[in-house]
């Protein structure tokens, strides 16, 4: 027997969401649709908050008023689903007082009809904003979560962020195209998921981690400007701040060098914070190489809504006489500097909380911070003051421009953990200081170093082998690969990277030194990548591209906390769907059928 429809719906049609009337609209009659956020009875009279997706709307029942919705209107509870029909009165008019907190807040609902659509159990938490639920509870429940206003704003927002950048890519000629999710397994770079193919046993997929030889292969086949908003899939760690499966704004364009990316992306993120934030942002962004960001903030994402530089003394404490500096110099490693000024905030640096720095940066691998107070005299209060040299503590206030009454702050150790380590010790002391301004900061890191060495000390891509090196690089190829620089950029914000991308190599005697100075054969590259390769032997165009987390932009553009706020069915730290209880086993039959047999 099939399931009649609400017989309030097939007589009338909703006429406004929950958000919508005002004073303008006394005296109209509406329809109303939702669900019941909270009931109260006062005096034989029930009212009720209707919420939508859009907000909320006071109804009243009144006996008075309609005594069948009256009284269907006692068996109301949280959650309900229903629509009602009622004439719109002044709160005021009624007897109440204005709600300031609504946009709806002078005006309700007089019912003179009700109808539930669908009655609802008590639900296993309120479904309200700011509510303090085990995050385990959320996720089990996450269709209920996703009730909650400020989850619904948060997706109402990345639907209007999508169609703003598909508005801006379309008007600047470029094409949506598609790319495969199942695709040819090649070593190297994120772990991807694999996918058995039951037609040809023994053989797998994998779940593309990118679209990135996809979109080149669009460039050699002549489409020159190419987006797509697409599915990723890396099995990595979790983390608030990584999903195994995430979303992408791809793009690649032929016939365009640097310049012409940043130029059109920039164009792409002032639209978007326009349309939907209402901001006007400034362009062009600032560009930062990255050996200045390194140097200068520890990180190559830098948080630039505030100043306290870094700096390296490793020269000025050269023959301090302090052991600890003297040793890490000795052995090659650098020492960082960071000077905070009396007027900002000194009250907060105490000495309980200098010596917690310590512990705050042994994450990072660093062994400890060393600190000093400047006194009037220009000399340090420090514990390891008198070990310390005046000439190399005059060397070091001069290159720090240091003045009575700063903090002084030191991490020595091997370049890379140093600037790991001050990079998120200048983040900590921003956060502590209050030095963090509002408002949106954006970037461009450029310069890449080209190759990075593996823990075996081979050298393998930094971003990807056909990111193409610096042109007066190229003699550095296969001879000294630390000196080659990528053709390579990330737009950063607020001290999150929100994108990456590079110019392509196009000319073949160019990728090959690459594969050459990787240390890849023929027959590797063949296996891997031996279609992209055929298909560069047919004149690929000069291009380039980048990609976008959408997830973190979306993260950002609604001040969340977590991915986990803007992607509706997200996985735990353990990649499991609490809601689902997937990943599942599966039947012996089935794992007979695709030819695989599990071990554990």
């Amino acid at each position: 027997m099939a399931t009649p429809s609400p017989a309030l719906l097939s007589e009338l049609k909703r006429t406004h969401h929950c958000s919508a009337l005002r004073i303008g609209n006394l005296a109209e009659e509406v329809v109303l649709a939702g669900w019941v956020a909270n009931r109260r009875d006062h005096g034989g009279r029930i009212f009720i908050d209707l919420r939508d997706r859009e907000g909320l709307t006071q109804v009243v029942f009144g006996p008075d008023v309609a005594e069948q919705a009256h009284r269907l209107a006692g068996e109301l509870r949280s959650e309900f689903c229903i629509g009602v029909v009622g004439k719109v009165v002044s709160r005021v008019a009624s007897g109440g007082q204005p709600n300031p907190r609504l946009a709806t807040g002078e005006i309700e609902v007089e019912a003179t009809r009700l109808e539930i659509f669908s009655r609802a159990e008590t639900p296993p938490f309120p479904i309200e904003d700011d509510i303090d639920v085990n995050e385990q509870l959320r996720l089990k429940y996450r269709y209920l979560d996703l009730r909650r206003p400020a989850l619904q704003k948060n997706f109402l927002l990345r639907s209007r962020l999508c169609q703003a950048i598909r508005s801006y890519f379309h008007a600047h000629r470029f094409v949506e195209l598609e790319t495969p999710f199942m695709v040819k397994y090649t070593p190297g770079g994120a772990r991807n998921f694999l996918v058995p193919s039951r037609l040809n046993p023994g053989r797998f997929y994998a779940l593309a981690e990118s679209p990135q030889i996809f979109k080149q292969l669009f460039m050699v086949a002549g489409f020159e400007r190419y987006f797509q908003i697409v599915r990723c899939f890396r099995d990595e760690d979790l983390r608030l701040d990584r999903q195994p499966e995430f979303t992408q704004i791809d793009v690649e364009m032929s016939f365009v060098v640097e310049e012409d990316v940043y130029g059109l992306m920039e164009g792409l993120v002032a639209a978007t914070w326009q349309e939907v934030l209402g901001v006007e942002l400034r362009l062009p962004f600032p560009r930062i190489p990255y050996d200045v960001a390194m140097a200068r903030y520890g990180v190559d994402k830098p948080d630039l809504r505030f100043e306290l530089p870094l700096g390296e003394v490793t020269e000025e404490v050269k023959g301090s006489g302090f052991r600890v500096f003297d040793s890490v110099v000795d052995s090659g490693g650098i020492v960082k500097a960071l000077r905070i000024s009396k007027g900002e905030a000194q009250d907060a640096l105490s000495r309980s909380f200098l010596d917690s720095l310590t512990e705050f940066v042994k994450p990072t691998g660093a062994k400890g911070v060393a600190f000093a107070r400047l006194l009037d005299d220009g000399n340090w209060q420090a514990p390891f003051a008198k070990a310390f040299s005046e000439a190399a503590r005059t060397r070091v206030n001069t290159k720090l421009g240091a003045q009575p009454g700063d903090v002084l702050l030191f991490v020595a150790d091997k370049a890379k953990v140093a600037n790991v380590a001050m990079g998120q010790l200048r983040l900590h002391l921003g956060q502590k200081l209050g030095l963090i301004q509002p408002g949106w900061r954006f970037a461009w890191v450029t310069d890449f170093p080209m190759f990075e060495q593996n823990e075996q000390g081979g050298w393998v891509a930094a971003h990807h082998p056909f990111t193409s090196p610096q042109p007066e690089d190229l003699p550095y190829l296969s001879v000294a690969n630390g000196r080659v620089r990528a053709r390579a950029y990330d737009l950063v914000l607020n001290g999150n990277e929100i994108a990456g991308g590079s110019i392509r190599i196009h000319q073949r005697e160019v990728q090959q030194r690459v594969f050459e100075a990787l240390g890849l054969s023929i027959d590797d590259l063949r296996a891997k990548f031996g279609f992209l390769l055929d298909a560069f032997k047919y004149g690929p165009p000069p291009h380039g591209g980048i990609a976008f987390g959408l997830d973190r932009l979306a993260m950002l553009l609604c001040g969340a906390d977590s991915l986990r706020d803007v992607v509706a069915f997200p996985k735990t730290q353990k990649g499991t769907d609490l809601m689902t209880d997937a990943p599942t086993e599966v039947a012996p039959s089935q794992l007979d059928e695709l030819a695989i047999r599990v071990k554990v």
